[in-house]
């Protein structure tokens, strides 16, 4: 029998695989190409955001924080993970500053309102390589799973 680890990690293969080999440089290019691979609006898309919801009202993930973010942590950077940390974000505001050394891959849920992450609604939403920001969704609440190439992040002060 898998354990839930197993279980969990299997739910995000189809969004790795999306991920896998992108050029991240290119934001819209590469969101594109992940609509393309994995569509947000498919049935596959469908029963990732049902599972999620299940999950997230169970406790499951998002476990630590609370709202204006609650957090979790899926699995750090394996050869199982395609060599990407997954982390899933709970969100109706700002989070902590921060850079992507090697970029930042997001698949974004609504789960109230209208939200929006940095202007972007639900969906992929992708950051470039050395990029900086304040996580921020507005309009809303989110439920945002975050595909960070070899795990790399940097916090920052806030400027």
């Amino acid at each position: 029998m898998a354990s839930t680890a197993d279980t969990k990690l299997e739910l995000f293969l189809p969004l790795l695989q999306a991920a896998q080999g992108l050029d991240l440089s290119d934001p819209a290019q590469a969101r594109t190409e992940l609509e393309s691979r994995f569509p947000a609006a498919s049935a596959d898309a469908d029963a990732l955001r049902t599972t999620l919801s299940k999950w997230l009202a169970a406790g499951e993930i998002c476990e630590r924080g609370e709202l204006p973010m609650c957090f979790g942590r899926i699995t750090k950077q394996t050869p199982e993970s395609l060599d990407f940390s997954i982390d899933i974000v709970h969100m109706n505001g700002p989070g902590p500053r921060h850079k992507h050394p090697q970029g930042e891959v997001n698949f974004c849920i609504a789960t109230d309102g209208e939200p929006l992450f940095d202007g972007q609604g639900p969906g992929w939403v992708v950051f470039p390589p050395d990029s900086v920001h304040v996580p921020t969704v507005t309009g809303g609440t989110m439920l945002i799973v975050y595909l960070l190439p070899s795990g790399a992040m940097e916090f920052m002060k806030s400027a």
